[in-house]
């Protein structure tokens, strides 16, 4: 189901029709027991009720696959209790997440792909998005835990595979630019910063005002650092380059390379 659909039984793929391979995937990804009447609404739009109907029954003959649907449950369609689906492993591994050990990218790999991202049915679009939702959160703080570790590579490759999900998604890029600060990178952080601005400024035929301008402000000083979200305690890391003037007046002080700029309007 994530990435593209495919039945396996035994280790070899099993085709199924059209309407068949639509019937099973309806029913993983809804994993309740589905009323005909509602199955059959869903996979026909706009189609007279008995007609839909018997599409559906058409579409469960043409499975043939023993096993892959429950038995009869009072006029419910279900898969077996022994089919495995992978997005029920995704979904599982989401919930896991906040209690387990900070898992290394290896051991998300079912959190990168989306639900058939090629299919167009609108009960299929509903659930993808939002299963998206759900993945891109949990590996966007699964990120930040992995920076509170110190485990940065990680964090870094976590990060990258929620933004390659939604290069537009603010709070992607911003763990991914939070990555880098505390590796100390901060050419790599300014450069996923100035592709997002440029990617929204492509988007909307202008400038972009974001709160990741709060991260990395605009400013012909390049790079800048300002007041990044952490994880950690500030001081937890140390960002190699950078120095403060602590005695400055609040306004008039920025974190620069190199050192740092004070006086009016800097």
């Amino acid at each position: 189901m994530l990435g593209s659909f495919t039945l396996v039984r035994d280790g070899t793929t099993v085709p199924l029709a059209v309407d068949a391979r639509r019937v099973v995937a309806y029913l993983a990804v809804h994993p309740r027991p589905q009323p005909r009447a509602a199955l059959a609404a869903d996979l026909w739009p706009g189609t007279p009720s008995d007609a839909a109907s018997r599409l559906l029954d058409e579409a469960v003959e043409a499975i043939g696959v023993p096993g892959l649907l429950a038995d009869e449950l009072d006029g419910q369609l279900a898969l077996g209790s022994d089919v495995q689906v992978d997005l029920a492993e995704a979904m599982a591994l989401v919930r896991a997440l906040p209690e387990h050990p900070a898992p290394g990218p290896s051991e998300v790999g079912l959190l990168r792909a989306d639900i058939l991202p090629s299919w167009t049915s609108s009960w299929i679009a509903v659930e993808r998005e939002r299963f998206r939702q759900l993945r891109l959160y949990a590996l966007e703080e699964l990120s930040l835990r992995l920076i509170a570790a110190a485990r940065h590579d990680d964090a870094i490759r976590i990060a990258q595979i929620a933004v390659a999900a939604a290069p537009s998604r603010e709070s992607a890029r911003r763990a991914l630019i939070e990555a880098h600060l505390a590796q100390g990178n901060i050419a790599a952080a300014v450069a996923e910063y100035d592709e997002y601005r440029e990617l929204l400024r492509s988007s909307v035929g202008g400038p972009v005002a974001t709160a990741l301008d709060t991260v990395l402000p605009p400013s012909p000083a390049w790079p800048a650092v300002r007041g990044f979200r952490r994880p950690v305690q500030r001081s937890a890391v140390a960002l190699p380059g950078l120095r403060s003037i602590r005695n400055a007046p609040t306004a008039a002080r920025r974190l620069v390379t190199g050192g740092s700029i004070t006086g009016p309007g800097r």
